[in-house]
């Protein structure tokens, strides 16, 4: 709040639960010390946007045993589509249903088809009460960009695409009515989203190879960014010459300054590039 108005400031929350970060969804259960956090960045004034996610799900929630039958396969192998997360790398998940359902502690997600009317009742029924309880304005919902062609394309008569259309005008339209963000930004995404957190090229993580030759054209942008604004994805914090780079190209790219904070005394002594990012969010 030194350095930018808290009303110009959007929070995106990702641990605010009573489960670990990508864990147990979609149950979305606000701890004690999440639903203090948000009640106090909302008292100031600040935009709090809680991490949720569209059809990411753990194979250990009960809601698996419902939807097994519908999640992504690949086109050609038809193996089960997602990921585990362990010695600080993605891994492809466990093959079988039931082991699936033992790895919580490797963060082990699946997709469900976004088609499913079922999935989508479902979600809306354990976002629903979370954002409500938090007074939330705004939600975020991961992994939107997801929505490619499958070997079980067509569920409920309805493709991934449509079916992520669907999911997210049906987020939106809950209670009164939210405000919806999402992960990646295209020409459906953007239909329903006010913000997209969008990814440099290859680089979601580490930069890849070369990635300084790249010059700005912000195509993307200019379609569609009067419409639905980016922001930056991770490790944007400028503690390496590879975290500058991320930051100025997103700026480059048109996304709205962005930085991944870890503690509040980073702020109090930003470094050369997180002050850059601060001095521009308060113009």
């Amino acid at each position: 709040a030194g350095w930018v108005k808290p009303e110009r400031v959007l929070l995106h929350i990702p641990y605010w639960r009573t489960d670990g970060y990508d864990e147990n969804y979609p149950t979305f259960q606000a701890s004690e010390e999440g639903k203090k956090f948000i009640g106090k960045a909302r008292g100031m004034g600040y935009h709090a946007m809680p991490h949720f996610n569209s059809i990411d799900m753990d194979p250990s929630n009960p809601v698996y045993n419902y939807i097994r039958d519908f999640q992504y396969r690949e086109i050609e192998s038809k193996r089960v589509q997602g990921w585990s997360w362990y010695d600080h790398s993605s891994k492809p998940v466990p093959e079988s249903n039931a082991a699936r359902m033992r790895h919580r502690h490797h963060k082990t997600m699946v997709k469900v088809h976004p088609g499913l009317g079922m999935w989508r009742s479902i979600l809306a029924e354990n976002i629903l009460p979370a954002a409500e309880e938090l007074s939330l304005e705004v939600l975020f919902l991961d992994v939107t960009l997801c929505s490619w062609n499958l070997h079980n394309s067509l569920v409920d008569n309805t493709t991934p695409t449509e079916g992520m259309k669907r999911l997210e005008v049906l987020i939106g339209s809950l209670g009164k009515g939210y405000a919806v963000a999402g992960e990646g930004r295209n020409e459906i995404t953007m239909q329903d989203q006010v913000f997209s957190q969008v990814h440099l090229f290859r680089s979601s993580g580490p930069n890849v190879k070369g990635i300084e030759r790249l010059k700005p054209c912000p195509l993307s942008e200019f379609l569609f960014g009067g419409w639905c604004r980016s922001f930056g994805y991770s490790s944007l914090g400028g503690r390496t010459p590879a975290e500058e780079l991320r930051m100025q190209m997103h700026l480059d790219w048109g996304a709205v300054p962005t930085l991944t904070v870890q503690s509040a005394a980073e702020l109090e002594k930003p470094n050369r590039m997180m002050k850059k990012i601060l001095t521009l969010a308060a113009e």
